[in-house]
């Protein structure tokens, strides 16, 4: 699933090409799409037409755009979602879920999506408990660590007060968003912290540390437009992100720890796998880990 850095990705597209712009007309192709717009796939278009979009934003691995009429045009990717910036006259692509043209008759903005998990809705903003305008549906969740109004001190309390798995805590979307599998395994390889490390039992230093990684693996995952391993998820133009080249502990069991040249191994965790170095991110004493093999 495209986590901060391939979602962040496509926001700055959409904040290039279609802010500013009036939607003309939507053209929902397959009703799952926006499922979660509950009144249906005619008032979605009806919501949308004649509305310019003002902004873009996103929070974890939501993104959406902001309209004139107090509203918001809110998805999410799910596992293969694409949203793209094509002209015209280019031959629909075999999973177009949702067209949308503009009043000036250039670009249009289609939803593509292969396995359907992702979901287009109108939302009315409203205000959370930071201040700020958000649509309804995420309001419940937590700012991402490159929010600059992310609390790191807030952040280390509620870490230490959760009682579970580091990593289990670094997935909890009202605890911290826009981190997934991927990039919790980089930054946990690059804190040398197993991914069933206890959070009760974490100093404010190594709390501190483990955000540092946390944000600069997603900083240069950002540069590099994301990390894309089945070709799935692209920009606005179609383009891959390149972050893979440079992972350090996913996707890699049994490739050479580049600290220690131990085996990279791989556990089941969640109904996926985790990646860690048995050397330098040793299990904690007393913790058994799921056997047999685990899915990617």
């Amino acid at each position: 699933m495209p986590e901060l850095p391939e979602v962040e990705s496509v926001r700055i597209g959409l904040d290039r090409w279609v802010a500013g712009r009036t939607v003309e007309a939507v053209e929902v192709l397959h009703p799952r799409s926006v499922r979660r717009h509950l009144s249906g796939a005619g008032d979605f278009a009806r919501r949308l037409a004649g509305r310019k979009i003002t902004a873009t934003a996103r929070r974890g691995k939501y993104m959406w755009l902001t309209l004139d009429s107090g509203e918001a045009l809110l998805a999410h990717l799910g596992m293969s979602g694409q949203l793209l910036v094509q002209p015209p006259q280019r031959a629909d692509e075999k999973h177009l879920r949702v067209r949308f043209g503009f009043d000036d008759r250039g670009t249009e903005l289609r939803f593509v999506d292969q396995r359907t998990f992702g979901h287009l809705m109108v939302e009315p903003l409203v205000t959370d408990a930071g201040g700020a305008a958000v649509p309804g549906a995420v309001r419940h969740i937590a700012l991402d660590p490159l929010d600059p109004a992310f609390d790191d001190d807030a952040f280390a309390a509620a870490l230490r007060r959760k009682r579970t798995e580091i990593k289990r805590a670094l997935l909890d979307q009202s605890l911290i968003s826009g981190i997934g599998n991927i990039y919790a395994d980089e930054a946990l390889w690059r804190s040398r912290l197993h991914w069933a490390r206890a959070t009760g039992g974490l100093q404010r230093r190594q709390v501190a540390e483990l955000l540092g990684h946390v944000r600069a693996v997603l900083g240069e995952a950002l540069v590099e437009g994301g990390t894309s391993f089945d070709g799935l998820y692209v920009d606005v133009n179609g383009e891959s992100g390149y972050f893979e080249r440079g992972l350090k502990a996913y996707g890699r069991a049994g490739s050479a720890c580049e600290r220690c040249r131990t085996p990279i191994r791989r556990d089941a965790f969640m109904n996926r796998s985790s990646f860690s170095c048995p050397k330098c991110q040793p299990r904690p004493r007393g913790v058994r880990v799921p056997s047999g093999p685990a899915p990617r």
